[in-house]
C-alpha cells in the first residue's frame, strides 16, 4: 500500500488585507419568526428540511463507517501514522465534504430542492462531531463514537455567511429588505401603529430597470427594500423559482429597541439559518424561524446599562456559594472601612408560587406520559402482555364460561427476549396521530420550561449584580457529582445555569466571575478567623468554637469566598484563602457581619417569605426542613469524586497560630 502525498497546490498571495471579525468576533443572535401561510411555500419548505435530512443521515453513516475503519486499523496507524490513516480513509472536512456531493448527485431528486452549498454545510456539521471523537480536548476527554440522528432531533439547516469584502455576495438564505420599508408596509404609511395580519402577504420580486452608468440594469432581490423576508434560490435543478418566506418582527412591550438595534444596521448581518421548532397548533406540527447572526454585541436596555454602570462604581467584593437547593451571595467593600458600607448578603432559592409552578408542571408533565404509553400500547397490542389484574380477570371469564373480552389497552410487560431485549424495536411501533400531536405538545412544553428556567437565570443574575457588584469569586465544583446524588432535583434549582448566567453578567458589567479550587480553599471548613470548623453535609448551620461566630453554613462559605486570592485568575489550582483579612473584617464589622450571616440583607424577587427545604438524595422517609442547628435523620456527607474539578492543588499550608490563639 503507497503512501505517496501529491504536491499539494496553492493560491497565490491574497492582495485584498484579510477580513476579520469587528469587536474582537463577537455575534449574537437574533430569531425571526417566518409566517409561511402559502400551502405551497410550506410544502417547499419541508421537502427542503427532508432533503437535507437525507443528507446529513448519508454523511453520518459513512462517517461512522469511516471512524469504526479507523479504529480498527491499529497495525497501520502504529506504522504509518494515524494522519496517514485518516488520509486513506477519507476521515478529513474535505473528505466528508465529497461525501455530500456524491450523495447529493447519486440521488437526482435531492438536487430540486437542496444546494450544494447546503450539502457542504451540513458535512461540516457533521465534520465537528467527528473531530471531538477523534481528537481529545484540553482535558484529554473525547465525545463518543458518532451516531446517526432522528428525523424529529433535525431542526436547523446552517446557511453560508454573506462576504463583507465583496457587494452583494449572500450564499443559500439571504435575508432582504429593509427594517424602514418593513415598518412603512404595515403601518399604513404611518397613520397607525405596526400592525402585522396573520397571514403575511409574499413580497414580490422587483422588476424595474436600475440606471447604471453605462445604460440600466434589471433589478434583483438585492434592490428590494420593502418587507423583511427570507429567500432562498432552491436546488441546481429547481424549476419553481425563489422561495420566498416573509418574516415577522417580534412586537411587545420593550421589544422595539432591541428590533431596532438588529434589523437598522443591515451591513451587519453575517448569516442566516433556518430552524425548524416544535408546535402543535402550527400547520405539519412545526413551526419555522429564522435565525439572523448579527456582528457585534447583543442588545442591552437602557436600564440594563444603567444597572451595570452603577454596580461598578459600588466598588465591593463578594464570594458566591453554589448548592444545590439555593445560591448564597456575601459581599464586602473593596475597602476595608465601615464608612464606604456594610456587609450585605442574598440567598436564592425557590418560592411558594415557583413550587406550586413546578408541581403544575410536573402533575401536566406525568399526565402526558401516560397518555403517550396508553396510546403506544392500543396501537401496538399484540407487543404488549396483559397485567395481573386483566388475566386473573380472563381466567376467571373462561372459568365462568363466558365469552372473552377484548382488553384495547394490555397492561403487562412488553413481548421480550430471554435477555430483557424487546422483540420488535420501539421506533417500528405503530404511531397514531393523537400520539404525534401529545408528542409534539410535550416537547413544546420542555421548550418552555427550559426558556423559563433561562431567563430566570439572567434575571437572578441582573439583580446579584445590582445588590453585590461584578468583582465575585466562586468555588470550582463539579455538577455532575450533584447529578448523580440529587438527580432531577437540580433541574428546579439549576444551580449550574444560575452560575452561569452570573459568570456572563459579570463580563458585560466589566467585571469577572473567577473560580476557585474546593482542594486548596475548603471553604465550608473553614471559619472568618482562620480556624478549622469541620461539617458535613447535615450541619446546616456554621458553629466556631474559637471565636463564637454562629450563622448559616452556606452563607459564611460565601463570606469567605470573598477573601480568596488567585495567583492567576485562569487558574482555579493557585487559589488560596487569606485568612487574615477575612479576620480583619470579621473584627472591623462586627455585629454587622454575624447579621448578614444570618439571614438575608438585600432583597430579591426570589426570596421567599419562609424557610425553604434542603435538597438532599431519596432515601426511605421524608427529609427534614431546612432549618438551623443539626437534621434528625442520616444526610450523605459533601461529595468528594476521585478526581477534583480543579485538581489537587499539592500540600496546603497550614493556619496562622496568631490568628487561631487570639
Amino acid at each position: 500500500m503507497q503512501y505517496t502525498q501529491a504536491q499539494r497546490k496553492y493560491r497565490g498571495k491574497n492582495k485584498a488585507p484579510k477580513w476579520t471579525k469587528p469587536d474582537d468576533g463577537i455575534v449574537s443572535v437574533m430569531v425571526l419568526p417566518l409566517a409561511v401561510t402559502d400551502p405551497a411555500d410550506l410544502a417547499r419548505l419541508e421537502k427542503l428540511f427532508g432533503a437535507m435530512w437525507s443528507v446529513k443521515r448519508a454523511v453520518q453513516r459513512d462517517a461512522r463507517a469511516k471512524v469504526d475503519a479507523y479504529w480498527a486499523a491499529r497495525h497501520e496507524r502504529d506504522t504509518h501514522g494515524a494522519k496517514a490513516v485518516r488520509q486513506r480513509l477519507g476521515l478529513s472536512r474535505e473528505g466528508l465534504g465529497r461525501c455530500a456531493y456524491k450523495h447529493l448527485e447519486d440521488a437526482g431528486h435531492l438536487k430540486h430542492h437542496a444546494s450544494k452549498a447546503l450539502a457542504l454545510h451540513m458535512a461540516d456539521e457533521v465534520w465537528n462531531g467527528v473531530q471531538r471523537h477523534l481528537f481529545a480536548d484540553s482535558t484529554g476527554n473525547r465525545h463518543g463514537r458518532p451516531r446517526v440522528g432522528r428525523w424529529c432531533d433535525f431542526t436547523r439547516i446552517p446557511g453560508r455567511a454573506r462576504s463583507h469584502t465583496i457587494v452583494n455576495k449572500w450564499e443559500t438564505f439571504r435575508l432582504v429588505g429593509t427594517f424602514h420599508g418593513h415598518a412603512m408596509g404595515y403601518v399604513g404609511g404611518g397613520r397607525h401603529a405596526l400592525m402585522q395580519p396573520r397571514r403575511m402577504p409574499t413580497p414580490a420580486k422587483p422588476d424595474a430597470k436600475i440606471p447604471t452608468g453605462r445604460g440600466a440594469r434589471k433589478a434583483t432581490w438585492w434592490d428590494h427594500t420593502g418587507p423583511l423576508a427570507v429567500v432562498f434560490a432552491g436546488g441546481p435543478d429547481g424549476k419553481r423559482g425563489d422561495l420566498v418566506l416573509p418574516v415577522r418582527i417580534p412586537q411587545g412591550p420593550g421589544q422595539e429597541g432591541r428590533v431596532r438595534h438588529f434589523l437598522e444596521a443591515d451591513d451587519r448581518w453575517h448569516k442566516v439559518d433556518l430552524v425548524r421548532r416544535r408546535k402543535a397548533g402550527a400547520p405539519g406540527g412545526w413551526a419555522y424561524e429564522a435565525h439572523l447572526m448579527v456582528l457585534g454585541p447583543g442588545y442591552a436596555s437602557p436600564a440594563v446599562r444603567h444597572m451595570r454602570q452603577r454596580a461598578v462604581e459600588l466598588d465591593r467584593i463578594g464570594g458566591v456559594d453554589g448548592n444545590v437547593s439555593n445560591l448564597s451571595v456575601v459581599s464586602f467593600p473593596a475597602s476595608p472601612d465601615p464608612a464606604d458600607g456594610a456587609p450585605a448578603s442574598s440567598e436564592i432559592v425557590l418560592t411558594d408560587q415557583e413550587r406550586a409552578r413546578l408541581e403544575r408542571e410536573a402533575k401536566k408533565r406525568r399526565g402526558r406520559t401516560r397518555a403517550l404509553e396508553r396510546s403506544r400500547r392500543a396501537t401496538n397490542t399484540a407487543q404488549y402482555g396483559l397485567s395481573k389484574r386483566q388475566a386473573a380477570r380472563a381466567e376467571r371469564r373462561a372459568a365462568q364460561g363466558l365469552k372473552p373480552k377484548k382488553v384495547t389497552v394490555p397492561g403487562g410487560a412488553r413481548d421480550s427476549r430471554a435477555d430483557g431485549v424487546p422483540k420488535q424495536a420501539f421506533h417500528r411501533d405503530r404511531l397514531s396521530s393523537g400520539y404525534r400531536e401529545l408528542r409534539t405538545r410535550q416537547a413544546e412544553a420542555a421548550a418552555s420550561a427550559a426558556e423559563y428556567r433561562r431567563h430566570r437565570a439572567r434575571a437572578v443574575a441582573r439583580d446579584i449584580i445590582a445588590a453585590h457588584g461584578p468583582y465575585l469569586t466562586v468555588e470550582d465544583c463539579d455538577i455532575r457529582t450533584w447529578y448523580r446524588l440529587w438527580g432531577k432535583r437540580l433541574s428546579q434549582t439549576t444551580p449550574g445555569m444560575l452560575i452561569s448566567a452570573l459568570e456572563i453578567e459579570c463580563k458585560a458589567a466589566d467585571g469577572r466571575l473567577v473560580r476557585a479550587s474546593t482542594w486548596s480553599t475548603a471553604l465550608s471548613q473553614r471559619c472568618l478567623c482562620g480556624e478549622r470548623v469541620a461539617k458535613t453535609l447535615r450541619d446546616r448551620e456554621h458553629k466556631c468554637i474559637a471565636c463564637g461566630l454562629v450563622g448559616k453554613r452556606d452563607l459564611v462559605s460565601a463570606a469567605l469566598a470573598a477573601f480568596v486570592d488567585l495567583a492567576d485568575p485562569d487558574d482555579p489550582k493557585t487559589a488560596r484563602l487569606d485568612s487574615a483579612r477575612s479576620r480583619h473584617a470579621q473584627i472591623t464589622y462586627g455585629e454587622g457581619l454575624e447579621v448578614a450571616l444570618r439571614e438575608s440583607t438585600t432583597p430579591c424577587q426570589n426570596a421567599p417569605r419562609g424557610a425553604g427545604r434542603v435538597a438532599v438524595p431519596r432515601q426511605r422517609g421524608t427529609s427534614a426542613h431546612r432549618t438551623a442547628e443539626q437534621r434528625d435523620r442520616a444526610t450523605p456527607d459533601e461529595p468528594r469524586p476521585v478526581r477534583d474539578h480543579a485538581g489537587p492543588p499539592g500540600t496546603r499550608p497550614a493556619c496562622s497560630p496568631q490568628l487561631t490563639l487570639w
